[in-house]
């Protein structure tokens, strides 16, 4: 009787050597009959020399597969079991006596041993210390409550799950594949761009780990709707919070979902149909002085001007007015609140891309400059809005949320959001909730709406036919006067070119939530199977996956305003309500509904933006005036070896692009200008 040859696999996950401590899971490869010499391998990347059997006394994992001549391997069979070495090698070396014996070896001997390193091991598996059970017995790993806020307890157990799934060979508790690359492929300023290469080779979703911080990246859009509408009582805005609390507080993006609750209520009623009418009136009143600007542009410097610069100062200019009635002036003049708007804006960018919370260290903001700079200049913004608060608050008018909605903006002295908050009877004017609030709108509100009229300009002029499609309608509609609420809805097209600039770039391009209770989240197409999210994981909605996958838009990389006319539908993916044009009729852009969240330029679901009309209508008078009034190219003298008319994610590129709150151009936006020839 001849018998297969048998292999073991044997995974030790810890054990001590000599009194210090050694690091498992150290596997043993065997096969019998054995090779070798006969002698037992043992190989550990923490265990170089040779080993006592009777210091081996951990738990075992025991895997062993049986294999012939004649048949690929059976399924492995997995056991768990606690012997000590000494007993389990005794084991073997009677089964290593009976194989010899039965292949007619009789009298076999082996001088059996464990040697550390030599030999051919298994696949390698770093392992984990003796002491990692006994460490999440104690209470400060204690995970809290499903549903309620994640504590350290929580961030705790999924470091433990991604280090036991890395290092120690245990099954992932997710499902989620984990992305494997170079951390280049997401540190140079385009992590967008690295997360959808991840999502082209795992799937969605998939789990991305550096550093102590981990992430489930999704990017399909039926996930996205579970986590934001159909259960988004189970996240909550997690590692965003905690990023963006220094300087926005408790305001409505970082909020928890208790003071969002209560927030919401007071805020949503001031942008009231009333006010973005009068609002739109506003905004072309803040672009003359850009206008203005720009017309000296094309007179000098061979009309060279940078247009994102341009953006960000009128849109600075609109939210001061309209939010504060504050005329930061930003177009014309420059002045400390400026700096410090784009200090604060450059500090939550950072703290967005760095892995370990270094500003929360004992005596950081003293010590770090570039900390104590921040601090500075948060603290001017404070004062200035502390007073603008008190100001508001020392004239303040009670009236209900009807009488409010009816005043005669046109005659009001002060129209303002803040305002509009300060007067509202039963409101909750604590000048701390305030000053989150309109801080948080301060930021958002601006940066923002300056980036989708900076890529909207980009992409038109490197799309001439588009250009031409959108003046045409400009002429007809509106000419040289200022655009009102009634010329916005009659400019559709225009309205589509701000809503691909935000299909193709969206702001921002990640979504963040962490999750608060276990939850088991739809299978998407060719992703992991069942997957579930664990309670205290942070999550990134790639909207930028989302936005520029082709299984839910056709060539996701043409700017096509008129792509939001057609009606599309994957046989492919039955689940997805597919796009359909008659769901946003009579709005002002294409909402989520209109895709099944295949579309999220203002979020979706409970915490959706609440200011997506007033951006709207903002983006499209700014780029009504300009379009109207100056014929634009790019600047051939900022050329690079790259062609413009590539993707702008290169390096390289001419215009490029980088991330943090929002998508910027990496080189900035250098065109030359010139006044358009009306008689043309």
């Amino acid at each position: 009787m001849k018998l297969s040859p048998i292999a073991l696999k044997v995974t030790i996950l810890s054990h001590t050597v000599g009194g210090t401590l050694g690091f498992g899971p150290t596997q043993i490869d065997l096969t019998f009959p054995s090779t070798n010499n006969g002698k037992i391998i043992a190989s550990s990347p923490f265990a170089s020399t040779s080993i006592s059997t009777s210091t081996w006394t951990r738990t075992t994992r025991l895997r062993a597969t049986v294999e012939d001549e004649t048949t690929d391997t059976l399924p492995t069979e997995e056991t768990t079991t606690t012997t000590p070495l000494a007993d389990l090698e005794q084991r073997i070396l009677q089964d290593e006596q009976a194989l010899a014996e039965a292949n007619g070896v009789k009298g076999h001997e082996s001088s059996s041993s464990i040697e550390g390193g030599g030999g051919e091991a298994a696949e390698e598996v770093e392992g984990l210390p003796w002491w990692w059970e006994f460490v999440w017995d104690l209470d400060i790993m204690k995970k809290g409550e499903p549903g309620s806020d994640c504590i350290f307890g929580d961030s705790a157990n999924v470091l433990r799950t991604n280090i036991e799934q890395i290092y120690g060979g245990f099954d992932s508790l997710d499902a989620c594949p984990l992305a494997e690359g170079e951390i280049t492929d997401i540190a140079d300023g385009t992590m967008f761009i690295g997360l959808q290469q991840y999502y082209q080779k795992y799937g969605s979703p998939y789990k991305l780990c550096f550093g102590p911080k981990s992430f489930v990246v999704i990017s399909d859009p039926i996930q996205a709707k579970h986590i934001l509408r159909e259960n988004n009582n189970a996240y909550d805005k997690g590692i965003l919070a905690e990023i963006l609390e220094p300087i926005m507080g408790k305001g409505l993006i970082p909020a928890d979902p208790v003071t969002w609750g209560v927030r919401r209520k007071q805020i949503i009623p001031a942008f009231h149909k009333k006010w973005l009418e009068y609002m739109v009136g506003l905004f072309g009143y803040c672009n003359v002085p850009l206008i203005a600007s720009l017309e000296r542009s094309a007179q000098t410097n061979n009309g060279k001007v940078e247009m994102e610069e341009k953006f960000c100062s009128v849109a600075l200019d609109i939210i001061g007015k309209s939010v504060f009635n504050y005329d930061f002036d930003s177009v014309t003049n420059e002045s400390p609140v400026i700096k410090a708007v784009y200090c604060a804006l450059l500090e939550a960018e950072h703290r967005s891309m760095t892995p370990a919370p270094y500003w929360d260290l004992p005596f950081a903001n003293q010590l770090v400059p570039r900390l104590r700079r921040f601090n500075k200049d948060l603290d001017l913004l404070n004062d200035v809005l502390n007073d603008l608060i008190s100001r508001a608050k020392n004239t303040r008018e009670v009236e209900d949320i009807a009488e409010l909605e009816n005043r005669d903006y046109a005659n009001v002295k002060d129209p303002s959001l803040l305002r509009f908050l300060v007067d509202m009877k039963g409101a909750d004017i604590d000048n701390k909730q305030l000053r989150d609030d309109l801080m948080t709108m301060l930021i958002a509100g601006h940066e923002t709406t300056a980036a989708v009229l900076t890529w909207s300009l980009f992409e038109l002029v490197r799309n001439p036919e588009c250009l031409v499609a959108a003046r045409a309608e400009i002429d007809r509609v509106v000419g040289d006067r200022t655009p009102t609420l009634e010329d916005i809805r009659g400019m559709k097209y225009l309205r589509m070119v701000v809503a691909e600039s935000l299909r193709m770039y969206p702001e921002p391009p990640l979504l963040i939530r962490r999750c608060r209770e276990e939850d088991k989240i739809p299978t998407a197409h060719g992703g992991a199977k069942d997957p579930t999210i664990i309670r205290g994981m942070d999550i990134f909605l790639s909207l930028y996956n989302i936005h520029r996958d082709e299984k839910y838009w056709p060539e996701p990389d043409k700017f096509d305003p008129l792509r939001f006319t057609r009606k599309y539908s994957n046989p492919d993916i039955p689940e997805w309500a597919g796009y359909d044009p008659a769901r946003w009729e009579n709005r002002l852009y294409p909402n989520e509904s209109a895709a099944d969240f295949a579309y999220l330029p203002f979020g979706g679901g409970a915490r959706k933006c609440i200011g997506d009309e007033f951006a709207t209508l903002e983006a499209t008078v700014t780029l009504a005036m300009v379009l109207r009034r100056f014929d634009f190219e790019f600047d051939e003298d900022k050329f690079t070896d790259v062609d413009i008319m590539d993707h702008p994610m290169g390096l390289e590129h001419p215009v490029g692009m980088r991330t943090g709150a929002t998508i910027h151009t990496r080189q900035g936006l250098h065109m030359i200008i010139k006044k358009r020839n009306m008689d043309s």
